[in-house]
């Protein structure tokens, strides 16, 4: 394991050097020889790191370059009318089309055309995978094994979603593509945004039904570490952002949840759900959400009650936009789900040049319970060597005349 990443890291080194004459295709998608042009704007990656495949994949286009000058790729994934496509730079989602209950497709998620907006921090974390650690760390402080890291602040005093350069803010390494799958990876190491460990992760998108999407992570490390990822897309079942989400229903499978002081960080109290927080039954958006938080809108992690399934994932979520008949449900194998309502968009220019106003989406961020690192009876996000970081999170897509009852 040990020799596997520091070869990887070795070769990253390599490919990130100014002189270097050869990117291989599968970690960087685009081979090329420097100073020549793309032998194609569209790419697949291989499986294999180290040996460039020059077979062009339907519907990857070459958005832009990284700071760094290397290609970043855009990533087409289709199964029947759902299509997803995705980012190399940050493993993001950047458009995700699925029909009306006409049949006519659409899209659901937030993002932007080009690619700079995801370059220079104009975007609120669309699509991205959120990480190292994803939600807020108290005071940007963590201890592992007693011994303590000050982590880099970007969100006042907290760190936030792993920090100035979470996994949102580098360029992923494409491992295998399939028309209706990708995986990405990411080598972190040691000392990025002051986290211990060299951890290299992988995040794979799939579609394995024409109805789902399906997110799995994974992640290892050579020395103790804290792990927790989620994706950040920014939901409209109605119209993908040109409206507001207010009279969209929700439903979440919590009893329980985690308050927050006023800075957002959980003051470590789980505490039974009401008023507005009681999304037990389905309820609009808006009827809660000028209460939640004070009037700032929902922005707060649930505890989800957990259930007995087949296939290891509990019921998170369900969505129902009247407007459209899009419904879309959320099942995970993880202890919380931030609920998000997009309460500090204003009015950011988006696909098509629509302009993403205060609360036109909102986020269901699976993942462990924000600030876990200060809590201790809060789901532990500990990674050890030797151990393997698990997530699965999948997202099922419908369309109804009325909403949808009964378990999901």
């Amino acid at each position: 394991y040990q020799a596997l990443l520091l070869g990887a890291m070795s070769w990253l080194r390599y490919l990130r050097r100014p002189s270097t004459a050869l990117v291989a295709a599968g970690a960087y998608t685009g081979a090329m020889v420097q100073g020549h042009s793309f032998h194609s704007e569209r790419a697949q990656c291989s499986a294999d790191l180290l040996h460039p495949l020059l077979t062009p994949a339907k519907g990857n286009v070459v958005l832009g370059k990284a700071p760094d000058g290397r290609p970043v790729v855009q990533r087409t994934l289709q199964n029947g009318l759902l299509q997803i496509k995705v980012l190399d730079w940050g493993a993001t989602i950047t458009s995700v089309l699925v029909p009306d209950r006409s049949g006519k497709s659409g899209e659901i998620a937030l993002g932007f055309d080009n690619l700079e907006p995801y370059l220079d921090g104009t975007s609120p974390y669309f699509g991205c995978v959120a990480g190292r650690v994803a939600n807020r760390t108290s005071k940007s402080k963590i201890t592992v094994d007693g011994t303590s890291y000050n982590l880099e602040a970007n969100d006042g005093q907290n760190h936030l979603h792993g920090g100035v350069r979470g996994f949102d803010k580098q360029h992923w390494f494409c491992v295998e593509q399939t028309r209706t799958s990708v995986t990405l990876g990411l080598v972190s190491e040691s000392g990025d945004e002051k986290y211990p460990g060299n951890l290299i992760a992988h995040v794979t998108y799939s579609l394995p039904t024409p109805t789902s999407l399906q997110i799995s992570y994974t992640a290892t490390s050579d020395a103790p570490t804290l792990v927790n990822l989620t994706n950040h897309t920014y939901w409209n079942l109605k119209d993908g952002g040109k409206s507001s989400v207010l009279q969209d229903e929700i439903e979440i499978a919590a009893d329980l949840y985690t308050p927050v002081d006023d800075t957002s960080i959980p003051t470590g109290e789980i505490k039974t759900v009401s008023g507005a927080m009681d999304l037990r039954k389905r309820v609009r958006f808006g009827d809660g959400i000028l209460t939640a938080d004070n009037g700032r809108g929902y922005d707060h992690n649930y505890v989800l009650r957990g259930g007995q399934s087949t296939d290891g994932l509990q019921p998170v979520a369900r969505v129902y936009s009247s407007a459209s008949g899009r419904w879309m449900t959320v099942r995970s194998d993880q202890p919380g789900v931030q609920l998000y309502t997009g309460n500090y968009l204003n009015g950011l220019l988006g696909h098509n040049g629509t302009a993403y106003k205060k609360h036109h989406g909102f986020c269901l961020e699976t993942q462990a319970f924000p600030d876990s690192a200060n809590i201790p009876h809060f789901p532990s996000i500990v990674l050890r060597p030797g151990q393997q970081y698990t997530h699965t999170t999948v997202h099922e897509f419908g369309v109804r005349d009325s909403p949808p009852q009964g378990p999901f």
